[in-house]
């Protein structure tokens, strides 16, 4: 099932903010920012951690765009604080400063489509863009980790259709030339880019 154009599910559920404080959080709380909402699969593994700091690191670029972060998982809230309050070099994810939501139930996996098995959400991200609209998705499966430059370009190539009303062609990059979304914009486009 396809959320793109859709609302995305809303959800209320308790999780750890970047300064280690428990909070009830809803998707709705977000309203008139983008959000990058991704799951993982689960706390004290493998392949999150790298993801989860990935994240960390370009969080600056994302809320220059006005892009809120949001992770979840299927652990408890107490199992994220665990895992913060690890060392790095101890497989924990140190301070990260964005929010990481307890879905205990597994109900968000479920209303996102990527629940794996009844156990664990697959590697799912979703750009929200600030209507609360999904705007792009990507789901992996629990080995393969995520391209963090990717998710960023992907918000630039929506924020850009947006202001511009262009479209943005394979490989687009910002400051990279657009296309009108037109016969003539394509015949354009292709004529200049497939050499």
């Amino acid at each position: 099932m396809s959320l793109i154009n859709k609302p995305a599910p809303e959800f209320k559920a308790q999780a750890v903010m970047g300064d280690n404080s428990f909070r009830e959080i809803k998707l709705s709380d977000y309203k008139n920012k983008y959000v990058v909402l991704f799951f993982y699969p689960l706390d004290f593994t493998f392949v999150c951690p790298s993801e989860i700091l990935a994240f960390n690191r370009k969080l600056n670029e994302f809320k220059e765009r006005n892009v809120e972060v949001i992770a979840v998982s299927v652990d408890s809230h107490f199992s994220h604080l665990a895992w913060k309050n690890t060392p790095v070099e101890k497989g924990g994810i140190g301070n990260i400063q964005f929010p990481i939501v307890s879905d205990l139930s597994k109900s968000i996996s479920r209303d996102y489509d990527v629940l794996f098995n009844d156990t664990v959400a697959l590697r799912g991200l979703f750009l929200i863009d600030k209507s609360g609209i999904v705007k792009h998705s990507v789901v992996n499966d629990l080995g393969i980790g995520r391209n963090i430059d990717e998710a960023l370009r992907t918000v630039d190539a929506l924020q850009y259709t947006e202001k511009h009303g262009e479209v943005c062609p394979a490989d687009w990059k910002q400051g990279d030339e657009a296309m009108k979304p037109t016969a003539s914009g394509v015949a354009t486009y292709l004529a200049k880019h497939n050499k």
